[in-house]
């Protein structure tokens, strides 16, 4: 039985804190134990972003348990679900698949972009008024966000996850699926050594790094 209290649901995507597990291509800059930390900050960045929207049911998706998990969401209320899937895009597959017979709109975001804010979702969820899917590019060419409104089979099949084609081939997917689409403003990811001037740079870095970072 799932409760609802609006007809939108936001999951985020949060892999468990784990050494070796997170922000790998930066280990070489920060170390394993700064890659953990730092996900930490963008995984309870990113939630603390999308809570005050008002406007969606949030939830939090993981591929495990993890205490972190406990003491982030259990004071906002907000339920934790295990991902199911062997790959990004089956876990994401499912993730739809089992939140839109229940919700009008679905969206899907990612714990690395902490530029995703009220009016970036909100924006999303305007577009899925007019169309199937939304889609908030990542500069690096994937994505930060994907919204549906109705299943779209296939959509996440054969996605080469982690490249800079990862837009490219969901556009693909959604055309061949006759989906229209609208897409938002490019974000920035946090994943390689060149993204990491974003958060030294961005408007709201002394609230990240004060309230977050502690590494």
């Amino acid at each position: 039985m799932i409760s609802r209290s609006t007809d939108s649901c936001l999951i985020q995507f949060a892999k468990a804190p784990l050494l070796g597990a997170v922000k790998t291509r930066l280990e070489p800059t920060l170390g394993k134990a700064g890659c953990v930390a730092l996900h930490r900050a963008l995984v309870s960045w990113v939630f603390s972003r999308h809570l005050p929207v008002g406007q969606v049911d949030s939830e939090v998706w993981s591929d495990r348990k993890h205490p972190f998990f406990d003491a982030l969401l259990t004071p906002a209320g907000v339920p934790f679900r295990l991902q199911e899937g062997a790959d990004l895009g089956q876990r994401m597959s499912h993730a739809f698949a089992n939140r839109l017979p229940h919700y009008r709109n679905v969206l899907l975001i990612g714990s690395d972009c902490p530029g995703i804010d009220v009016d970036y979702i909100t924006a999303a969820l305007k577009a899925l008024q007019t169309v199937p899917a939304v889609l908030g590019p990542a500069r690096d060419g994937g994505y930060v966000l994907v919204g549906l409104n109705r299943p779209c089979p296939g959509i996440f099949e054969d996605v080469p996850w982690g490249s800079g084609r990862v837009m490219e081939a969901t556009r693909q997917r959604l055309i061949a699926n006759r989906l229209q689409w609208l897409e938002l403003d490019a974000l920035a990811d946090i994943d390689r050594n060149e993204d990491l001037h974003y958060l030294v740079s961005s408007v709201e870095r002394e609230l990240f790094f004060k309230k977050y970072l502690t590494y």
